[in-house]
């Protein structure tokens, strides 16, 4: 059979679930033509790609500064307004933390990744010091992670203060470009990416009613990375230079990796480091990309892009497998951004991801620091 044919003999159920996380079968065999043989000219980005220029990266503002302090006192009023929601990224497959959520994994003794967060909420909540304003959470699921999530929050789950939404969902391929089995010969479903926030947070309603309630800004954010805390003062900061997008972005420390901002045919942008062409040394990019977003709201909702699905190959179990996955730092070629470099050292550190279990433990001296020099702890 034809994928196509696979995908329309697929179960009815299955075939809702997947539709119901904006699956589109066509797009997929589309796709599923291109395996292997088109893959650098989908992945790499085409045209002019430039290292960014030193006027493209601004230092955060410094706190006992006076310019610290306008910006701080701007974003407080931002958060007094209401103006504000924190948006965390928390799907994926649920892999690297042994087959547990991470958000339920404890990030310090007895305290979650979710409490943290949790924490960090309550926090700005009393920063904005006003009766009756909130700082809607939202947090973006995937299947692995929805329903524990969501029964770990339990009555505070209200859709006002605190949601989730989930993301997209696809089918793997094999190298030939049929449908992947797993070992129970099921379809082998994945999330396809933090890419689907603009897309999977709209079809949720969230935005549309934070932006009817007067809502200005949403602050994304790794739920993983716990130094990525609302910080009025950077608020403050993108609030006051008008553009659309904000993304923080911290100084490469020895044989450190990752995307980061280049100038794209002139364009500033955020890009992934195999996304870059043949030839350009990453070298050449002095900071990454934390995957930090703060993005105006009206903007988000607005949103209309072609996006690029990149090709990956995953190991699932001891078999090649195909994915297409797209990335958030993709709406920086749709929405004009700034780069706003932060530190990764210290209490002050705004970088501090943990990727896996020795990461957390080396980390978590880190991670108490912060979160009580930072409010999470209550």
């Amino acid at each position: 059979m034809s994928l196509a044919q696979q995908i329309s003999a697929l179960p009815a159920p299955l075939l809702k679930r997947l539709h119901d996380r904006g699956f589109d079968g066509s797009r997929l065999s589309r796709w599923a033509a291109t395996i292997g043989v088109e893959r650098d000219a989908r992945n790499r980005l085409p045209g002019r790609v430039e290292p960014p220029t030193p006027d493209d990266i601004t230092a955060a503002p410094v706190e006992g500064t006076a310019e610290h302090g306008r910006y701080r006192e701007r974003g407080l009023a931002a958060l007094a307004g209401g103006e504000v929601a924190l948006c965390v990224l928390a799907g994926g497959m649920a892999t690297r933390m042994g087959g547990v959520v991470k958000a339920l994994v404890e990030a310090l003794p007895g305290r979650t990744f979710l409490d943290l967060r949790l924490g960090e909420n309550a926090h700005l909540e009393r920063l904005a010091n006003r009766a009756g304003v909130h700082v809607p959470l939202w947090l973006m699921t995937s299947e692995a992670t929805e329903r524990p999530i969501r029964d770990a929050l339990g009555p505070r789950l209200d859709g006002a203060r605190c949601a989730t939404f989930e993301q997209d969902v696809s089918l793997r391929l094999t190298p030939e470009g049929a449908l992947f089995l797993d070992e129970q010969g099921e379809p082998s479903v994945y999330a396809t990416g933090h890419g689907d926030l603009p897309d999977a947070l709209r079809r949720s309603g969230l935005l549309a009613r934070f932006l009817e309630r007067g809502g200005k800004t949403v602050w994304i954010a790794n739920l993983d990375n716990l130094g990525a805390t609302v910080d009025p003062a950077i608020l403050g900061w993108h609030l006051a230079h008008g553009d659309p997008l904000t993304v923080e972005v911290v100084d490469k420390v020895g044989a450190d990796r990752g995307g980061g901002p280049v100038r794209w045919n002139g364009k500033r942008i955020i890009t992934e480091e195999f996304r870059l062409p043949h030839g350009f040394d990453p070298a050449a990019v002095p900071v990454f990309n934390t995957n930090t977003f703060l993005v105006d709201a009206a903007a988000l909702d607005a949103l209309a892009m072609e996006w690029t699905y990149v090709e990956v190959e995953k190991k699932i179990g001891d078999r090649k497998a195909i994915q297409f996955e797209r990335l958030l730092g993709e709406i920086t070629a749709a929405l004009e951004p700034r780069f706003l470099r932060v530190p990764r050292e210290g209490v002050a550190s705004r970088f501090l991801p943990v990727k896996d279990v020795p990461e957390l433990e080396r980390r978590r001296p880190e991670i108490e620091a912060i979160a009580r020099a930072r409010g999470m702890l209550g």
